[in-house]
């Protein structure tokens, strides 16, 4: 006995694509329990729907066809385990989730991925200053020009000023404690981000500590490199900012300024027209992939996450 295939029906032959998809969008802003609870489903059939959806969008959105690429890792446990996303910068979208750490093994997996043909059109690979991730574009796409991601070098100087505020309570004692204590999230954000008090709090802590004062006007002295068009201006405004380290006893910046060094022709490349593209798609992907990664947590099926980290971006229909 022969059963017809109807191509109105979902993979579920109970429910029809359409229903499949009703569900699907409706878990785009909703919990998987609360849909099923409205709907009167069971939690896996809920699931399995969404899957459906998310799968049909994905197919809906094309093959990938990336000239700029953005290259990162997120952590999908405790433990340090890995994963990589890559998107295409240009179409604003992830475009592969994969490996099994960041290693550059994992990384040669989305090269072979993407195949030779479409490898050769990548122009652009942008990344943090993770060896592995640069020498396997190196090796796959050698056309391609290296950018260190903005937001993780002023990342690495934000835990350098960490590092300096550990330090000075370290040094410092009795009630020149307090100025110090829980002020980490006030040195570390941009002053317009924070909140009456906590501008004045910075104030407080700024006033009462020399060092940290020194250190603060450093971080935020740094983030005007990226306004250079010229690579030669910002290695002019780069030398100025590492000699005003002297005498300053500064050793975290020292080093930070060290690792800049090493990496300057990945992150003077912004410098060039064309490498301009928006570095705050990376940074806006990363916090959505966190909210998604937070409303699923405890659940162990990676395909369901894959399938959510690379249709994020996606409209709906």
């Amino acid at each position: 006995m022969t059963q017809e295939r109807l191509s109105f029906l979902a993979e579920n032959p109970f429910y029809t694509k359409r229903f499949a998809y009703y569900v699907g969008k409706r878990c785009s802003s909703s919990t998987i329990s609360d849909v099923a609870k409205e709907l009167h489903l069971d939690w896996k059939t809920v699931k399995e729907l969404e899957k459906q959806y998310l799968q049909e969008k994905l197919r809906r959105a094309g093959k990938a066809k990336p000239k700029v690429i953005g290259i990162d890792e997120i952590s999908i446990r405790k433990g340090h385990t890995y994963r990589i996303v890559v998107s295409d910068l240009e179409r604003h979208r992830p475009i592969w989730f994969g490996g099994t750490d960041r290693s550059e093994e994992s990384m040669n997996l989305f090269y072979q991925w993407l195949g030779p043909n479409k490898i050769k059109h990548i122009r652009l690979a942008v990344m943090d200053m993770w060896k592995a991730f640069e020498k396997s574009t190196r090796e796959h796409a050698p056309q391609a020009a290296i950018l260190y991601d903005k937001f993780h070098v002023i990342r690495h100087l934000g835990e350098a000023l960490d590092k300096v505020r550990k330090s000075e309570y370290a040094r410092v004692s009795g009630s020149d404690r307090r100025f110090i204590k829980g002020q980490k999230y006030h040195l570390l954000s941009h002053r317009e981000n924070l909140s009456m008090s906590g501008r004045q709090a910075l104030n407080t802590l700024l006033a009462a500590n020399k060092r940290l004062q020194t250190a603060y006007i450093l971080k935020e002295q740094f983030g005007q490199l990226w306004e250079y068009r010229s690579e030669a201006w910002a290695r002019k405004f780069f030398e100025h900012w590492k000699a005003s380290l002297r005498w300053q006893r500064l050793k975290p910046y020292e080093k930070f300024a060290g690792l800049i060094e090493r990496h300057w022709d990945g992150i003077a490349a912004f410098c060039k027209q064309e490498n301009k593209v928006s570095l705050g798609f990376v940074e806006g992907l990363n916090t959505k992939i966190r909210v998604l990664q937070r409303r699923a947590y405890g659940l162990r099926d990676e395909e369901y996450l894959r399938l959510k980290i690379l249709t994020c971006m996606l409209p709906d229909f």
